[in-house]
């Protein structure tokens, strides 16, 4: 816990002091309530809705448009997480600011479900020795990430363990639909058309998936600024190869594209914003896009319209 003092900063290191404090109180009847559950990221508090159902209480710590490799977490966040019965995060070091308040729950006995445990290394994308955490950008990843999420409910909650299953099931026939519709989508474009390229690298396991080039002014983590000649060499691809259209990110700052644009534009070619795309967060209630599925529809239409020239 020393260690740890020194690390964090002080309201965290308050926060966890009140959870060592109220660690070993009882334990709730949660079939009275229901599984209380508290998760990181916007897309995590849809997953966990879908297979959770009635059953639980989902409470999410980030808003929509939040950058999760950048958050970091209040007093107030720790309290929430100690209070709940289940905290559920993503991994991979996406929630990156996190990473010593999460391993402080699970040293206490906290029940802590990783999704992307759910995921084999060899299915994972890796860069200079880092994981890419993206993987909900492949819709058949994302559907593994639904069935850790839904074994650990389960363990915690065994009365329910059918239920979840039972949802589990529904929203897996749901994700193989949306496959269908990328599919069908994606064919409206030409081979030379499938170059993405975003403010930062987050749609790496979606080119794989779906037959894309992917490119990103930044690398998987927002935490690594993009230089000038990060922002040169890409404007001369884009120039090279004629794209058309580059896109913004609705959780991040939309000045390195335009910084990009005028760059491509100094080489003589015009390229122009495709649209945003929801990359590290889902849309809010007022969007419509508040899902992973509605989300995941709005960037594929948003890329194809874009690629297209429409």
């Amino acid at each position: 816990m020393n260690l740890l003092k020194r690390r964090l900063p002080c309201l965290v290191v308050a926060a966890i002091t009140l959870f060592t404090a109220t660690a070993c109180a009882p334990a709730r009847n949660i079939s009275d309530t229901g599984l209380n559950v508290t998760v990181t990221t916007t897309m995590l508090l849809d997953l966990t809705r879908q297979i959770g159902g009635d059953c639980v209480n989902v409470h999410g710590l980030m808003g929509s448009g939040v950058d999760p490799h950048q958050y970091r977490a209040s007093a107030g966040d720790v309290i929430k997480m100690q209070q709940a019965d289940v905290v559920i995060y993503s991994g991979l070091h996406l929630e990156g600011k996190m990473g010593e308040v999460l391993s402080s729950l699970e040293s206490y006995g906290k029940t802590v479900i990783c999704a992307a445990d759910g995921i084999d290394e060899e299915l994972l994308i890796q860069r200079d020795g880092v994981y890419d955490p993206h993987i909900w950008f492949d819709v058949t990843l994302w559907q593994k990430a639904a069935e850790e999420v839904a074994r650990g409910l389960s363990a915690a909650d065994p009365a329910n363990a059918e239920t979840y299953g039972k949802n589990l099931a529904s929203y897996t026939e749901r994700l193989e639909e949306l496959e269908r519709y990328i599919g069908a989508k994606t064919s409206e474009l030409d081979g030379e058309q499938r170059v993405l390229i975003t403010a930062h690298d987050a749609f790496g396991y979606f080119g794989r998936a779906y037959g894309f080039t992917v490119m990103g002014l930044q690398g998987v983590s927002t935490a690594a600024e993009a230089g000038t000649s990060d922002v040169s060499r890409l404007a001369a691809f884009i120039a090279e190869n004629r794209i058309h259209a580059v896109f913004i990110e609705t959780s991040l700052p939309v000045k390195s594209i335009e910084a990009l644009q005028e760059a491509v534009r100094s080489k003589g070619f015009e390229t122009r914003l495709g649209g945003a795309l929801y990359s590290d967060s889902l849309g809010d209630g007022r969007s419509g896009e508040d899902s992973y599925i509605a989300a995941f529809k709005h960037n594929i239409d948003v890329m194809v319209d874009g690629l297209k020239g429409e």
